[in-house]
């Protein structure tokens, strides 16, 4: 039990590290969340953990992208690279808390790469809001 434990708190660590990595890069795509599945997986290495370290590198690999996908988009919307790397860095802070729960850290990749196939479903509608009334 100890060790499912152990590779639930990796993968969430490893998503956890994608948003970080996704967050501090200008041009978030791939390198993103190859950066974090090396990483994470390295981490899970150096521990001596097998298992974890597999863990670890597929939820860097899942949150990477996931996150990279997202920060793009805040990015070509406006959003500031200062800003995002600010912003996805607490997001990354909070995410390493919650990979402690147990089960949660499972499940953080997965919501993850569900958030961003959403945020790409909806990129290319837009907010009428108040061009509606200008008519």
């Amino acid at each position: 039990m100890w060790e499912a434990y152990r590779i639930g708190l990796c993968a969430g660590g490893g998503a956890a590290l994608g948003i970080a990595v996704a967050g501090a890069l200008r041009r978030p795509l791939l390198a993103a969340a190859a950066a974090a599945a090396v990483g994470a997986a390295v981490a899970g290495l150096i521990l001596g953990w097998i298992g974890e370290s597999i863990g670890a590198g597929v939820g860097g690999l899942l949150g990477g992208s996931s996150a990279a996908a997202v920060a793009a988009g805040s990015l070509r919307r406006g959003g500031t690279a200062g800003g995002t790397a600010t912003l996805f860095l607490v997001a990354a802070v909070g995410a390493l808390a919650l990979a402690f729960v147990p089960l949660v850290g499972y499940l953080e990749p997965l919501a993850l790469a569900a958030f961003a196939g959403r945020s790409r479903r909806r990129a290319g509608e837009k907010y009428a809001g108040l061009r509606s009334l200008a008519k």
